[in-house]
C-alpha cells in the first residue's frame, strides 16, 4: 500500500512539470514584412494618334487664345506664334514666332513657309522634310499666339487696342469683345475703316439696329479697326 502512495506521489509532482515544460514561449518577433512584390512592367510607349493630335491642338490652341481654333482650318500668317512638338524629339520642339515674310526656321529643316498654311498642313510639311533624318517622324503644331488675325478698336469702348479675329466675328461682336461702349460714345456714328487695294474706305455701322438683331453688320477680315466716337 505504501508502495502504490508513493508511485501516485510521484507522477502526481512530475505531471505539472511537463506541462509547464511543453507551455509555448511567449518572446516578441519583430513584425514580419512582406515579400517583396515586383512592380508591373510599364507599357510600351505608343505614338499619339491623328485624333489625339487633332484634340491636344486644339485644346492648346483655346487656352492660349481665348477660343477654339480649327488646326485644319485655321489659316497661319505672319507674326503669329506656334509651338512645334516632334515626338521623342526635345531638340526639334520648341516654340517658333512666324516671320514677317511668313517664314519659319527650324533645326534640320531650315527655312520654311508657314504662312498660308494650316497648322495640320504645315505639320506634315515638317514631318515630310523630317524623314530625311527621322525614322516616321511624328509632328504637332499648335498655334500659341494669333498676331495676324487681327482687329482694332479706337475711341469711346472701354477696351482699345488690337483684338483677336474670330470666324465670321461681326462689327457687335468686337464691340463686346472690347468692353463695350463707354458712357460718352456716339452709337450713330460708329464706322469701320478697311485698306481696300490700298485706299481706305469708311463703313458705316448702326449699333441700334444691330443691338436689335436687324443687322449685325459686316464681317470683319483682318486689319479692320473700328472707331467709336
Amino acid at each position: 500500500m505504501k508502495q502504490i502512495c508513493f508511485k501516485l506521489t510521484a507522477i502526481l509532482v512530475t505531471i505539472p512539470v511537463v506541462c509547464f515544460a511543453q507551455a509555448p514561449k511567449t518572446t516578441a518577433t519583430p513584425p514580419s514584412t512582406p515579400p517583396a512584390t515586383s512592380s508591373p512592367a510599364a507599357p510600351p510607349a505608343q505614338q499619339p494618334t491623328a485624333t489625339q493630335q487633332t484634340t491636344a491642338q486644339t485644346a492648346a490652341s483655346a487656352i492660349s487664345t481665348g477660343g477654339p481654333i480649327d488646326p485644319n482650318r485655321y489659316v497661319i500668317g505672319a507674326e503669329d506664334s506656334l509651338q512645334i512638338t516632334v515626338w521623342k524629339d526635345a531638340t526639334l520642339s520648341g516654340t517658333v514666332p512666324v516671320r514677317p515674310d511668313g517664314m519659319i526656321s527650324m533645326n534640320l529643316v531650315g527655312d520654311l513657309r508657314a504662312a498660308g498654311l494650316t497648322p495640320m498642313a504645315l505639320a506634315a510639311d515638317i514631318s515630310q522634310r523630317l524623314k530625311k533624318y527621322l525614322q516616321d517622324p511624328v509632328v504637332t503644331v499648335v498655334v500659341l499666339g494669333v498676331n495676324s488675325q487681327r482687329i482694332f478698336a479706337v475711341g469711346e469702348v472701354n477696351k482699345v487696342g488690337p483684338l483677336m479675329l474670330t470666324p465670321g466675328m461681326t462689327t457687335l461682336q468686337a464691340i463686346v469683345s472690347a468692353g463695350g461702349l463707354s458712357p460718352f460714345a456716339s452709337s450713330k456714328k460708329i464706322y469701320i475703316l478697311r485698306n481696300v487695294g490700298g485706299k481706305q474706305e469708311k463703313i458705316p455701322f448702326n449699333y441700334k439696329q444691330a443691338l436689335k438683331g436687324d443687322n449685325q453688320g459686316i464681317l470683319l477680315i483682318p486689319g479692320d479697326t473700328i472707331v467709336v466716337p
